[in-house]
């Protein structure tokens, strides 16, 4: 493939606090960080922060895949028990399709390093041509769930959610996603 296309990747973090400026929100930059460095295709981001209103995560998910026409759209934050926690009813909310592997997944990579990680409810779906993924909060969470659990060698010992992406993009019919192998590989099957 000669010129990469350029990816359009939504970035939405979701807090009361940092949305209202009572912290610095970590999120966004987070995100965009980690992406800089695993995606080699062109990025173009689209961020929002904005609070843990189910209304607003849902207007700015559709608004993202609809009107931006972003392939990928992570959020971060609210994802947990907490009563204003409604990350997942939000996205379940404008999802045409679920796709309970990478939540379970995420769960799965988190499990190696917190047993709270039972507690997190995110979900992935698909909406139109996007791939929605809700993301744990905390910047190193967002890096080992995305990137997976690896040993003292470096090699991949559980799967990061990453991994599957790019194929999952493609088969969806959008745009061809190459990463960089030190960061993470992309899987997609062999050709016969």
């Amino acid at each position: 493939m000669d010129k990469l296309p350029t990816i359009r990747i939504g970035l939405v973090s979701i807090s009361d606090r940092a949305s209202s400026g009572v912290y610095q929100d970590e999120g966004l930059p987070a995100l965009r960080t980690w992406l800089e460095r695993a995606v080699s295709n062109p990025v173009e981001f689209v961020e929002r922060l904005i609070p843990d209103e189910q209304a607003v995560i849902e207007d700015s998910l559709r608004a993202l895949a609809d009107q931006e026409g972003c392939a990928l759209i992570l959020t971060t934050g609210g994802t947990g028990p907490a009563p204003r926690d409604v990350t997942p009813e939000a996205t379940l909310a404008v999802a045409d399709r679920v796709m309970p592997g990478f939540g379970e997944q995420m769960r799965q990579v988190s499990l190696y390093y917190v047993p709270t990680a039972i507690l997190s409810r995110q979900v992935g779906v698909i909406r139109g041509t996007s791939l929605i993924l809700n993301l744990p909060g905390r910047p190193k969470a967002i890096q080992e769930t995305l990137e997976g659990v690896k040993n003292a060698e470096g090699q991949v010992v559980v799967h990061g959610i990453f991994a599957s992406v790019p194929y999952c993009i493609e088969l969806m019919g959008g745009p061809y996603i190459e990463t960089r192998s030190e960061v993470v590989i992309a899987f997609r099957p062999k050709k016969k």
